[in-house]
């Protein structure tokens, strides 16, 4: 709980591919206050990157997000997830193919629920991707954080080749369409 104001935080989870894509990308929000990458979603306790890359774990690589919702709104927060990878695509983001990259919402409570199907919704029907939206909305699982090495991997690592070609194209999409909901150290 934020000490300075007494807001009750919230907790948000996707998954939309690689987690140190989304991850980067909505670290750079105002009201985010937490990232954290990880696995969700699937059947085994305590699983392991090198178990994840098999596809047999039902885990999908996933953020948590922790927010103010007095600054930034849950609503918004799915803005950005769909603005920043392709719903459209069944277990694939780019060149990142299986189970673990899915698109899918794992909410925390029935208000996150109601207002993801919404928003689907109104996307589908304005045919804002000219393609059906193959995102899932699931009731959350529990989240197991990812190997200390996966965390915060776009700011410890943006002069990789990954991180170049994959992730800053997506933090230059957040800026160009989001700039707004930015944080100030952004």
């Amino acid at each position: 709980m934020d000490k300075q104001n007494n807001t009750k935080l919230e907790t948000a989870i996707f998954a939309g591919g690689c987690f140190w894509c989304t991850e980067a990308v909505f670290q750079r929000l105002n009201g985010v206050e937490e990232v954290a990458s990880g696995y969700t979603g699937g059947d085994i306790k305590n699983p392991a990157y090198r178990e994840i890359c098999t596809g047999r774990t039902g885990h999908a690589e996933g953020i948590r997000i922790t927010f103010d919702p007095t600054k930034i709104a849950y609503e918004e927060l799915l803005e950005v997830f769909f603005a920043t990878h392709d719903p459209t695509t069944l277990n694939r983001q780019g060149n990142d193919v299986g189970t673990q990259y899915r698109s899918e919402i794992f909410y925390t409570t029935e208000g996150q629920k109601q207002k993801a199907e919404e928003f689907i919704a109104l996307l589908e029907n304005e045919n804002i991707f000219g393609k059906p939206i193959v995102t899932a909305v699931s009731e959350q699982k529990p989240f197991y954080l990812a190997e200390i090495e996966h965390q915060n991997y776009y700011n410890d690592n943006s002069a990789q080749p990954y991180c170049q070609v994959i992730i800053d194209p997506k933090i230059k999409k957040l800026k160009k369409h989001f700039s707004n909901k930015l944080n100030t150290t952004s």
